[in-house]
């Protein structure tokens, strides 16, 4: 893991315009800076960059955050891979902290692994172009499939010459281990232990990551230099770093063309994706003749909510890859789907046809999904009613799948039409698979809390025997006035039911009042909000996080949501610290989901407080913290006493409280002295209307 202090020397050197400009043309306006946003497409310009605050922000799509945040967009990195990329680009050198030695095991087996691969990509392409077996046999075939040099180079293709051996022998000869060499697949072992090339007598096509890593391999067989063999391709099989159903064949080059397009192209194999680039159409990938998987699904839909699905006529090929559609539909994406003419495939079209062209076939002939499998069908059912069910069936459990309603009912009054049904009757069976879908997630779902209950319970226990509830002492003495009252009931009414407000619960939503917390958190933790006596009469300044995290912790009171308990308590821990500074210490967080979190609470500073009154003369929020943090606290702590209220009248419906007049007696009387609570704490609050 990168330290904090080397991830501090990269977001100070680190300029967001000039990160920016490598792939946006910016221009000045005012103090920020705006141009198209490469996240979609788009005539004017929304996207502002802003070198003050080092933040950037797509008013249209909503994409944006910091210099990191941006990277990783843009180029589909991981957060470290973002950092690394930027500490490249500006001379920094990277220091990781020391890992534990299973860490180092699983990273340098890892990192062995690419670097073995990487060694056989060059091994491959180095055969295909200076051996002589390699120009002979492997560039022959290459080039009389059509393939340019550019391409051929572009895509790393390389050629293992028909030697069983002659890798294996090589990689060892370069102190490549043996172990290693069988572990990415490049190899195996024979019966008596020696090693035997996997790619022998093939040309290679490299599988690249989302980042460009080399992860796999496949090799096509050539008749004119290999006997006996039955497979036409060879692939590598799974390994540490290989998984084929998270891997899209070309990714890699497609990504950002996919994001420039707005679209992308799916096919079956390697040289559809190799021609179709080659022609000119970039935003393509190919799922590797396996059946697509929902990882792989959601790596397009990274890019973009458009696939078309081009199909090279073969009907069987069609109907086993109809679930793959299927799951495009659930995941929400639109799918169109194109025959290419009889006897062409993405790679032989490509072949013969210029982008222009291509596209042209292409937005003249595809169809919308939905379509395209009831008139598939239609033709093999014919007049037979049970087929026609079965169609009707199968098309209906495609709708159904569709999160969105209104594409839903599009797509019902369209098959009504095309298939002579009645409306109705598609409308009812839809909703009825959606609520058997439903079911059986909400069923899934349950499972799944109840496996977490189980595996917390033990905690749970530990905490019940370490005696009663103990109010955690107050690091500090007085504070700035607060509610007397204390929020947690002590008197737990019978049975099973169980007052909300003893503890957190983070399995609930945040409401907005502990957002605008935790936003003060982020702007202004570090902040002197006012100063107060301590116990021996002197004054000391208190900042925003120590007055949040004690009138909290006076209430046994916590934030629901686990990234605001996060950053609670990480301001806490650092609240001493001279250097300090929330705002940039969450935004720089290494863990991503933290940072984004702060950029997103940081980037609308500016904007009019709701505590504002008309006519009223603004003052910046930090020039009246001491007001507007109790303020917000009580607004947080308002908040809970209503939704504990609004728990009990729903528990007062339920039979088996009614019922029990004992139970039901204490909790009305419950109720009633958060009633109490709620009049006296929504007086303090000035601003609210509580109805008796």
């Amino acid at each position: 893991m990168i330290d904090q202090a080397t991830i501090d020397r990269i977001m100070d050197a680190a300029q967001i315009v000039d990160v920016v400009s490598e792939f946006v043309t910016l221009r000045k306006r005012g103090v920020n800076y705006i141009g198209l946003c490469p996240f979609h497409n788009e005539k004017t310009p929304s996207f502002s960059v802003s070198p003050s605050k080092g933040l950037c922000k797509c008013f249209s799509c909503g994409k944006g955050g910091n210099v990191v945040h941006f990277i990783m967009e843009h180029e589909q990195l991981s957060y470290y891979e973002a950092l690394k990329w930027l500490a490249k680009k500006y001379n920094i050198e990277i220091k990781e902290r020391e890992l534990t030695d299973e860490e180092k095991q699983a990273h340098n087996l890892r990192e062995s692994l690419f670097v073995v691969n990487q060694y056989a990509c060059d091994y491959f392409r180095d055969i295909l172009h200076n051996h002589i077996e390699g120009q002979r046999i492997g560039m022959t075939y290459l080039r009389g499939r059509g393939f340019r040099d550019d391409i051929i180079q572009k895509f790393q293709l390389g050629y293992c010459t028909d030697s069983h051996d002659a890798f294996a022998r090589t990689a060892l000869q370069k102190g490549y281990k043996e172990d290693f060499l069988v572990r990415t697949g490049l190899c195996y072992r024979k019966e008596d232990g020696s090693l035997r090339d996997r790619f022998w007598g093939r040309v290679i096509f490299p599988v690249h990551t989302l980042s460009g890593k080399i992860v796999a391999f496949g090799g096509r067989v050539l008749n004119a230099a290999t006997k006996n063999v039955q497979m036409k391709y060879v692939n590598s099989p799974e390994s540490e770093i290989y998984h084929k159903s998270r891997e899209l064949y070309g990714i890699f080059f497609a990504k950002q063309a996919i994001v420039r397009q707005d679209r992308c192209f799916l096919v079956e194999g390697y040289t559809d994706v190799i021609s179709m680039h080659q022609s000119g159409i970039e935003n393509v990938v190919a799922s590797s003749g396996t059946a697509l998987t929902s990882d792989q699904i959601r790596l397009i839909h990274r890019f973009t909510n458009n696939i078309t699905v081009l199909y090279d006529g073969d009907g069987a090929g069609i109907k086993a890859s109809i679930r793959g559609i299927d799951m495009l539909l659930e995941e929400g994406m639109n799918v169109k789907v194109c025959l290419l003419p009889d006897g062409d495939d993405p790679d032989s079209f490509a072949r013969k046809h210029n982008a222009t062209e291509y596209q042209a076939y292409i937005n003249g002939h595809e169809v919308d999904f939905i379509r395209f499998k009831a008139n598939l069908l239609m033709e093999e059912a014919g007049k037979d009613p049970i087929k026609r069910a079965e169609l009707i069936s199968g098309i209906v459990r495609s709708i159904s799948v569709i999160p969105d309603s209104i594409v839903r009912s599009v797509y019902i009054r369209e098959c009504s039409q095309l298939l002579q049904m009645e409306e109705k009757v598609l409308v009812e069976a839809t909703a009825k698979l959606r609520e058997q879908a439903k079911e059986n997630k909400f069923k899934e779902e349950e499972r799944r809390k109840l496996r977490e209950q189980r595996a917390a319970s033990s905690d749970t226990a530990v905490k019940e025997n370490a005696g009663p509830n103990q109010r955690p002492a107050a690091e500090e003495n007085p504070l700035p006035s607060q509610p007397e009252t204390v929020l947690t009931d002590t008197t737990t009414p019978p049975g099973n039911y169980t007052p909300l407000l003893t503890t957190g619960d983070n399995g609930r939503k945040a409401s907005s009042e502990e957002e605008d917390l935790v936003r003060m958190l982020i702007r202004y933790g570090e902040r002197v909000m006012c100063l107060i006596e301590d116990e021996n009469g002197e004054e000391r300044p208190l900042t925003v996080t120590e007055y949040i995290a004690h009138s909290l912790k006076e209430d046994e009171l916590q934030f629901r949501d686990s990234l605001h308990c996060q950053i609670l308590r990480e301001a806490e821990e650092h609240r001493h610290d001279s250097d300090f500074i929330a705002e940039r210490h969450f935004i720089n967080h290494p863990d991503p989901s933290v940072s984004k979190l702060a950029v997103n609470l940081a980037s609308d500073r500016y904007q009019l407080s709701k505590y504002h009154s008309k006519g009223q003369k603004i003052i910046p929020d930090e020039e009246r913290l001491y007001e507007l943090i109790p303020r917000l606290v009580l607004d947080f702590k308002l908040s809970i006493v209503e939704e504990e209220m609004e728990r009990i009248l729903q528990d007062l419906k339920k039979p088996e409280i009614c019922n029990d007049q004992t139970q039901c007696t204490r909790i009305m009387q419950h109720y009633k002295e958060l009633q109490e609570m709620q009049s006296e704490m929504a007086k303090k609050a000035g601003d609210r209307v509580v109805n008796a």
